[in-house]
């Protein structure tokens, strides 16, 4: 039996699709743990070799443009020849940037090992919803983005406990081999397990909006749920890149507890990414879910940049914020694949999680002048705006697929 035929029974034994939600939830916990290889050295590289926190921080704009600009092609690759070769040269690339990394003498080296990183993370996630898509049954294809949200957050968490550990019991360098070692262990498992990575390549309806290669960009609901991939992405750079920075100012909240919220966030975002996995199936309309969760985070966001919290309940706050976040994230993602038509996910994954990409270089950006101006809690007001346009761009992707359904396009 194929797995074509095994994706279309009503009665899929729950073991093969934990096995595959897995996999794909290890890769993509690996790729959420690759956007923290160099930001975690940065007091280091400055150090060795001289370098501002503007210097520091062009490395992580590198990282995403090659990323978000990388994402966007990819789609058409995973689309054309399929998921899991692109998964092997992902996390081929981990191993290869973590190698480079681990002899860099000077700041050029850097922005190469940047590069090579933002290649690398920019294929994950349409391979990963491909794969999910056509290998886990339907039933649990909620769950399934659960468990993608929630194994990204806890890459994210990983990285610091990984990379400062190693650091301080040997050094940098032996971290980033140490590194190059997972992500090699990890592309073993792959290959060993490559039986369950398996999707065909995209077939089109001649009728069909994704017939043609480039049609589905001219879908408006496509650019909708760009949008509100980087608006959202934009006040999640700023938690990550500021909240330890921001808490310190505002309250004089010490580095280690602001670095524990930061953490707290996270952890917290995965919690709600557990919690929003049982919502995800029992609600027709994933935009509204998204658009609650996302204004619950908002004015919990803003809340905390009016200052009128004391330090302890300002910090619990921000990590209920992650809370709010992450129960919204299953239905996100549900509410991409109710826009996509078929033949396209690859390439509308690509385009769409490219805006998280986007929102990431550009936030720190815009927020960063805020932040050099002493304008702490404007900041955290200000993300909390851009998180509630990205509220009007999920309910415009609700209102933008409800009309494409409604006018005959094969969902």
């Amino acid at each position: 039996m194929t797995f074509a035929s095994v994706r279309a029974e009503t009665a899929v034994p729950w073991q093969q699709d934990a096995r595959i939600i897995a996999l794909v939830g290890l890769a993509h916990a690996a790729s959420h743990f690759g956007h923290l290889l160099l930001p975690l050295m940065f007091p280091v590289f400055m150090h060795e070799f001289a370098l501002s926190f503007s210097q520091v921080g062009l490395l992580m704009s590198t990282f995403f443009v090659v990323s978000g600009l990388g994402q966007a092609s990819a789609g058409f690759v995973v689309d054309k020849v399929g998921a899991r070769p692109m998964l092997f040269l992902a996390l081929g690339l981990f191993v290869c940037a973590c190698l480079a990394a681990s002899m860099v003498t000077s700041y050029v080296a850097l922005f190469a090992v940047a590069a090579l990183a933002g290649l690398a993370n920019a294929t994950f996630h349409p391979v990963d919803f491909t794969i999910l898509n056509q290998r886990v049954s339907a039933a649990r294809l909620g769950h399934a983005f659960s468990a993608h949200g929630l194994t990204g957050n806890l890459g994210w968490a990983a990285a610091p406990v990984f990379i400062a550990s190693l650091s301080a019991l040997y050094n940098w360098r032996v971290a980033y081999l140490a590194a190059a070692a997972m992500y090699l262990a990890i592309l073993l498992l792959m290959l060993l397990q490559r039986d369950k990575l398996l999707t065909h390549a995209a077939t089109h309806h001649p009728d069909s909006p994704a017939a043609h290669s480039m049609a589905f960009m001219k879908l408006p609901v496509v650019w909708w749920c760009f949008a509100f991939f980087l608006l959202s992405t934009m006040t999640l750079a700023v938690v990550q890149s500021f909240s330890v920075s921001i808490l310190k100012a505002m309250h004089g909240i010490s580095f280690e507890a602001a670095t524990l919220t930061l953490t707290a966030y996270m952890l917290c975002g995965a919690l709600g990414m557990l919690v929003g996995g049982f919502l995800v199936n029992k609600s027709r309309h994933s935009d509204r879910v998204v658009a609650m969760s996302m204004t619950a985070a908002a004015i919990l966001l803003a809340l905390c940049g009016t200052g009128w919290f004391g330090a302890t309940l300002t910090m619990l706050v921000l990590a209920a914020t992650g809370f709010a976040v992450g129960v919204g994230g299953p239905s996100r993602d549900m509410m991409i694949k109710k826009a996509t038509p078929k033949g396209a996910t690859g390439r509308v994954y690509g385009l769409v999680y490219s805006g998280l990409d986007t929102g990431f270089a550009i936030s720190p950006i815009v927020f960063g002048a805020l932040m050099d101006r002493g304008w702490y809690g404007a900041t955290l007001m200000g993300a909390s705006v851009v998180l509630l346009l990205s509220v009007v761009a999920a309910l415009g992707v609700g209102a933008r697929t409800e009309l494409d359904t409604s006018s005959g396009r094969d969902q």
